[in-house]
């Protein structure tokens, strides 16, 4: 496989590490990216070719995956519009829908719209992926195979699912980092130390979240588990329970949700 990057931000070097880690040849990747000083970082780190210019990222490859920030889409899509043949056209920005998009590439209907989340820095990620009806069965699994090379993916069956996958998974690690923060704080009014706080909270969460993904049971039934009646869990979630903390995280999540439609709404008026 030969794929082309347009853009070569932290999501695009994470895929680049992930894909060369999982045996591409670097040879087989480009990248196009206008900063110089990111274009010797990832010639640096990974040995791919790295080009300024669409026009110089000759051949495109087999597969396209454009990186760019949403702002930045409208415009890296008509620069690659006339270079376009039967590459399959991967992109990760958020909120630029794929009718926007194959519209400012002429047309151009193989585009799989990919949501990724920052774990995929660390190979940990998880991925909302649809495909339009240009895409074939042999194209989705290398579009898959490429994401999943920074963590797992989930098809959705129609587009507009992406926008709640945005919310919880794309967004979900701001809220699992706010809610760390808290444990943080809380350790801390306890008396001890900022680095010990610190790893009290962090460890918790990473061995709570391997011990939800590894057990059969339903994450109710683990909580339940941890819940002795009349113990300090049972206080805790009651104190919970009464500032209706579960419903505002749902509630959260809702206009999490609807901000990304809007978004999308917004960002497909451009042109």
């Amino acid at each position: 496989m030969n794929i082309t990057f347009i853009g070569g931000g932290n999501m695009a070097a994470a895929l680049i590490g992930g894909l060369i880690g999982k045996g591409y040849a670097a040879t087989g990747i480009r990248t196009v990216e206008i900063q110089a000083e990111a274009r010797a970082r990832l010639g640096a780190q990974f040995g791919v070719i790295c080009v300024d210019s669409v026009n110089a990222a000759v051949p495109l490859g087999d597969v396209v995956l454009m990186a760019v920030k949403p702002q930045q889409m409208r415009v890296a899509a008509l620069a690659l519009r006339p270079r376009l043949q039967r590459e399959l056209v991967i992109t990760i920005a958020a909120g630029i829908r794929t009718v926007d998009l194959s519209r400012w590439l002429g047309g151009y209907v193989t585009v799989v719209r990919c949501m990724p989340n920052t774990p995929a820095l660390i190979g940990a990620g998880i991925t909302g992926m649809y495909a339009n009806a240009g895409v074939d069965a042999d194209q989705r699994a290398l579009a898959e195979s490429i994401l999943g090379a920074v963590g797992a993916t989930i098809w959705v069956p129609e587009e507009s699912l992406l926008d709640p996958v945005t919310a919880i998974s794309g967004s979900g690690p701001a809220y699992v980092f706010y809610f760390i923060e808290a444990l943080q704080q809380a350790a801390q009014e306890m008396g001890f130390s900022a680095a010990d706080a610190k790893m009290l909270a962090v460890e918790t969460f990473v061995g709570t979240a391997r011990l939800a993904a590894q057990s059969p049971e339903d994450v109710a039934v683990l909580r339940e588990r941890v819940t002795s009646k009349g113990g300090t869990t049972e206080s805790a979630l009651a104190s919970m329970a009464a500032d209706r903390v579960k419903d505002s995280i749902v509630r959260a999540l809702h206009a999490a949700n609807e901000r990304a439609h809007e978004l999308g709404e917004q960002l497909g008026a451009d042109g």
